[in-house]
């Protein structure tokens, strides 16, 4: 971690359990406005690893982060996510964290199915939100995301790759994998569409997404761009796959560091 970067963990009281949260500051904030990371759906604040630092190196803003409930450190989920789950993130998890942290304007930045939840609380906070970007985020359950699913679950049969799931989940690793996999393979959740939710979206927002992106095609940013109503970015990384944020870091760091001073101006 940069040296003129601190951070400090947070406990989020919210209807469904304790949500656990980090966020990392800089020794001299140019704006009160912080960016808040959603993580994808077998993540946590753990595994965006140097990311936020990086980011609230180069932005000087606070950059806060958190587990929603079943992942990570925050509580467990007893039940599997509904069909509703990336639809009401806004409503509790999100708004849990920022009552908490006495949040009012914020930027947005998910990864994957958190970019999907981002532009979910870009739109249902659009007085709120200053600016949004979304990481290799669906914008449809298409055939290439399924493919790509069924890949993943076949690999996290094996107890090594598995252990991988159980070294940032714990005991709930197997919840989170069953919450992924049931989810988007179930044929009821084959017709879902973000499409909706970018109409509500107003602010400026930056899509990025991998050339190479094993779990979506390049319609999935392309739509993202198209149906959002702001001023809108999208960038496809060359070479680069579902993780663009940690297989080149700098590029990504660079790229969101421009779109955040542009906001500014």
């Amino acid at each position: 971690m940069t040296s003129s970067i601190t951070y400090r963990d947070h406990w989020v009281e919210s209807p469904s359990g304790r949500l656990f949260a980090r966020s990392w500051e800089p020794t001299t904030r140019v704006s009160d406005t912080p960016i808040i990371l959603l993580h994808d759906s077998l993540g946590c604040t753990a595994l965006w690893r140097s990311f936020p630092a990086a980011l609230c190196d180069k932005t000087q803003h606070r950059v806060i982060a958190y587990d929603r409930l079943g992942f990570g450190q925050s509580h467990a989920c007893l039940e599997p996510p509904p069909f509703s789950f990336i639809n009401d993130e806004p409503d509790t998890g999100f708004a849990a964290l920022c009552a908490a942290l006495a949040i009012d304007r914020f930027i947005v930045l998910g990864h994957s199915v958190g970019g999907c939840m981002a532009i979910h609380c870009a739109g249902a906070y659009a007085s709120r939100c200053l600016g949004l970007v979304t990481i290799a985020a669906q914008s449809a359950n298409e055939a290439r995301t399924r493919a790509g699913i069924e890949q993943a679950k076949a690999a996290f049969e094996a107890p090594r790759q598995f252990s991988k799931l159980e070294k940032y989940h714990g005991h709930k690793a197997r919840w989170v994998l069953d919450a992924w996999v049931n989810t988007w393979l179930h044929p009821d959740f084959a017709a879902w569409s973000l499409v909706p939710a970018l109409e509500r979206v107003h602010c400026p927002t930056l899509v990025l997404h991998g050339e190479k992106d094993e779990y979506g095609s390049h319609r999935q940013p392309e739509r993202i761009a198209r149906f959002i109503q702001g001023p809108t970015h999208c960038e496809i990384l060359a070479n680069l796959h579902h993780t663009p944020h940690r297989e080149d870091e700098t590029q990504v760091i660079r790229l969101i560091g421009s779109f955040i001073e542009e906001l500014s101006r």
